[in-house]
């Protein structure tokens, strides 16, 4: 039987990769400590800023904006509703878990409807638009980071967090590295600079692996939606990671180690000057007043106006 490093008891978690296994009241002191940590070393927010936390009705998502809360910073959702609704009701399904987890916790959700607010659900816009081409994933990312910008901004936010796990910090890193996509990697890491217009993001579970926030989730009793988009289904982000799940499994710790060592190649300039959102030439967009560096109109009010 694995025992609790720490009191002795029966183990409810065995991390591998950290040789360390904890109960569960031990577990879940021990996630919001290291979130914690992580928080302070790289300066993400102070317990004096405003956060907008941007929740899908995940494990991931729910679970940061519960440790955010239990760690008392002053920390509101944000859910998009993107109409992806085939099958089971995935957005539908999504939105009343977030509810649910506010309503619980007495906390202020914001809702946002892209049906109601541009007149088309997202896998209608992507049918529409040349930038879909049959999958609805690229307009989705678009939309997301227009709809996560404008609230933040327009309340007053000082800093948008989301729930980026190492998981998905690792296959993204991974793609970026195949691909030699210097922009992409200069810009990749736990924080990204706010600039004119654009909070600063930050992803405080970026060195948390993701069965560890799904432990997390199950142990703190966060009901959240199991299932992935229905879209998602043969995205390169899931081949890559089962590729390094495969290569973690023998060898414990690998994709934490990855992760930290291109944070210290890129912090010592291995790609080049660090580039955040106030090193591009930016202007406000004439249709939404956000930050772009596109000609005339950012990319989502073209879509829109197509």
């Amino acid at each position: 039987m694995m025992k609790c490093r720490k009191c002795g008891e029966k183990a409810a978690v065995n991390m591998r990769q950290h040789k360390l296994a904890l109960c569960k009241q031990h577990y879940l002191e021990w996630v919001p400590e290291q979130a914690e940590r992580f928080i302070k070393k790289y300066r993400m927010f102070t317990p004096e800023e405003r956060i907008l936390v941007a929740v899908s009705g995940g494990k991931d998502s729910l679970s940061l904006w519960d440790i955010l809360i239990r760690l008392g910073y002053q920390a509101d959702g944000l859910y998009i509703s993107l109409g992806i609704d085939e099958g089971l009701g995935y957005s539908r399904q999504s939105q009343a878990l977030c509810e649910t987890f506010a309503a619980r916790h007495g906390l202020k959700l914001h809702v946002v409807d892209v049906a109601r607010e541009y007149g088309y659900t997202i896998p209608a816009l992507a049918e529409k638009s040349r930038r879909g081409q049959g999958k609805p994933c690229a307009v989705c990312g678009l939309t997301k980071r227009h709809e996560m910008n404008r609230i933040a901004r327009d309340w007053g936010y000082d800093v948008l967090a989301t729930g980026h796990n190492l998981d998905d910090e690792a296959a993204v890193l991974f793609g970026n590295t195949l691909a030699w996509a210097g922009d992409y990697l200069r810009r990749q890491g736990p924080v990204l600079p706010a600039g004119p217009g654009l909070a600063r993001k930050v992803k405080p579970l970026c060195r948390f692996y993701e069965r560890e926030m799904a432990a997390y989730a199950f142990l703190r009793g966060i009901e959240y939606i199991y299932d992935e988009c229905p879209f998602a289904q043969g995205a390169t982000s899931l081949y890559y990671k089962a590729i390094l799940n495969r290569m973690e499994n023998e060898r414990p710790g690998l994709k934490l180690t990855f992760y930290l060592n291109f944070l210290e190649a890129r912090q010592a300039g291995l790609f080049g000057p660090a580039s955040g959102a106030a090193d591009e030439e930016l202007h406000p967009c004439p249709g939404c007043g956000q930050p772009t560096s596109a000609p005339g109109l950012c990319s989502f009010c073209r879509l829109v106006q197509k």
